[in-house]
């Protein structure tokens, strides 16, 4: 054991390892992984979005906040556990949520807040923007967001000189470099695979419509520079270092490669990023991410075009809320507890309460509930009301009502999912699964084996999650041999002694998720019920 904290200690202090971070919706996490891709310290700091003047946003102090003090957190467990101060890193990477709205002036000034992938403000200007391509265009996408501000006449827009995400905003501001990973970038504006860049031919159908013409600017100007997994994405500078680490301890030049989404990094942590292949992040929103053999036969709404952050399609379901009511109710059990005079860690709760929804009806005993916290799109809804219903003589027990939970955290992703594999007859051999829903074994997987009736298989990594890919797509960039793939990589170097704990459906459970979803579907008038009757404060 000593051996190997030396040999750590030794690959730190000569920049032999990767640093990912990620910047989640709940959570900004880095973790740092040396020559054999293990994780050897990691950092993390808590946040939260907030609703402001209609828009879910963080501030940019926020942002940076959060990432000082998760840095400090990663750097304090090096010197903790390895007795060496961080200087120095071989690759780096940053990874955040997908989509938003971050609009800058030349002077670098952030234009309007931060509008998150989470709002569902820009319906008019997706519905609009699809038809127009013929492609679809969801509302959480950049591009949407700045059709609608330019639809609703916003002040800022004549102003805009540049366009990002938070993961490309973040990359900036280390490097100076204004590039996105093409995984990221596909959730700006729709990619030509044939280029591996924004799609020419859409962007001058949308400086064709009437409403865009007469800025200063031209869309491809105020779009960031796409760039492929591996490619060089430039070097930390010393205002950057100094951003990340005020301690001045950290040294300027580390080699930066694209920075990416979270559903990128979530494809590179699972090891799905070939094709029939294909993973599901589960946590405060849920999404499932295809890797496309053949291109679809038709346009879904419910389906994001998006890409591997090496450019091959991908067919991604995204659902706005998974775990958020969930982990409210978990919480209002713990409080209970408490009260009992009983102490419970969080694990020993999640723990608790998750086994005892595998002992409920396979169809929840006839309960219903929506965790809808904001809107969701794939389900009609402009807004959130977490919702919880039942006929007087269902079955009332604390596993079917905790089971029911599981399964509605999963209700919106499974109807995307349905009109991938049932309509479209995509063909998928495993998926993969990562996130806060399957940290208590074998629950959420085996809820979401019978979700999309498919095996599913969880790793022993799968609680690192995106900033332990953003940390692999990083070491792809600086260690791989030339002309290696970032499938073969993966499967080489990374993946090759774990495959996984693999679960495959229970057919009984996917006849009673099914029959659950009946009701999903019948209730959904009741959620829209509570959306149009209980205003928002």
């Amino acid at each position: 054991m000593e051996d190997r904290k030396t040999e750590i200690r030794k690959a730190i202090e000569e920049g032999r390892t990767a640093l990912g971070i990620e910047l989640g919706s709940t959570r900004i996490k880095a973790v740092l992984i040396d020559e054999t891709h293990s994780p050897v310290a990691a950092g993390s700091y808590q946040w939260e979005n907030r609703l402001e003047n209609g828009y879910w946003t963080y501030s940019l102090e926020d942002v940076r906040t959060g990432l000082q003090a998760c840095y400090a957190d990663l750097a304090a467990d090096v010197e903790r556990q390895y007795q060496t101060k961080l200087k120095t890193i071989g690759a780096a990477g940053v990874s955040a949520m997908m989509h938003g709205y971050l609009v800058f002036d030349q002077a670098g000034t952030l234009l309007t807040p931060f509008r998150t992938w989470r709002n569902t403000t820009a319906g008019p200007a997706a519905a609009r923007l699809t038809e127009q391509f013929q492609f679809n265009i969801p509302e959480r996408w950049s591009i949407a967001h700045l059709y609608q501000a330019i639809l609703d006449g916003e002040a800022h827009v004549p102003q805009i000189d540049y366009m990002t995400t938070l993961s490309g905003y973040i990359h900036w501001q280390l490097t100076g470099n204004r590039m996105l990973g093409i995984g990221d970038a596909s959730g700006m504006f729709p990619i030509d695979s044939g280029t591996g860049d924004f799609h020419a031919g859409m962007i001058r159908q949308f400086e064709a419509l009437p409403e865009c013409g007469g800025f200063p600017w031209k869309l491809k100007e105020i779009l960031p520079e796409v760039k492929k997994a591996g490619e060089p994405a430039g070097r930390l500078t010393e205002a950057g270092a100094r951003l990340l680490d005020p301690s001045g301890t950290l040294e300027a030049g580390i080699p930066f490669y694209p920075p990416e989404g979270d559903a990128g990094t979530g494809m590179a942590a699972t090891n799905s990023v070939a094709v029939r292949t294909g993973n599901v992040s589960a946590g405060t929103s849920v999404f499932a991410m295809v890797v496309l053999e053949k291109a679809l036969s038709a346009m879904h709404r419910e389906l994001d075009m998006v890409t591997t952050p090496d450019g091959l399609p991908v067919a991604m379901v995204h659902a706005n809320n998974c775990t958020s009511d969930l982990n409210a109710w978990v919480g209002l059990f713990g409080e209970f507890a408490k009260a009992a005079g009983m102490e419970l860690s969080a694990d020993q709760l999640y723990g608790l309460l998750y086994k005892k929804a595998l002992e409920g009806d396979r169809d929840c005993g006839g309960l219903l509930s929506y965790g809808y916290y904001s809107g969701e799109f794939i389900t009609g809804m402009e807004e959130g009301r977490p919702l919880f219903v039942r006929m007087p003589d269902a079955s009332f027990t604390l596993a079917n009502f905790m089971r029911s939970h599981l399964y509605t955290a999963l209700g919106a992703l499974k109807i995307g999912m349905d009109i991938l594999m049932k309509e479209e007859h995509v063909e998928l051999d495993n998926l993969l699964g990562h996130g806060g829903l399957f940290k208590t074994k074998g629950v959420g997987q085996r809820i979401m084996a019978a979700a999309v009736n498919t095996p599913v298989t969880v790793m022993e990594t799968a609680g690192e999650g995106g900033p332990w890919g953003m940390a692999l797509l990083a070491a792809y960039g600086r260690f791989a041999d030339a002309g290696e793939s970032l499938p073969d990589y993966l499967n080489r170097r990374v993946f090759k002694e774990n495959q996984g704990s693999r679960m495959e459906p229970d057919p009984l459970d996917v006849t009673g998720f099914e029959q659950f979803m009946e009701r999903y579907r019948r209730g959904l008038p009741v959620e829209r019920a509570a959306v149009d009757h209980l205003p928002e404060a």
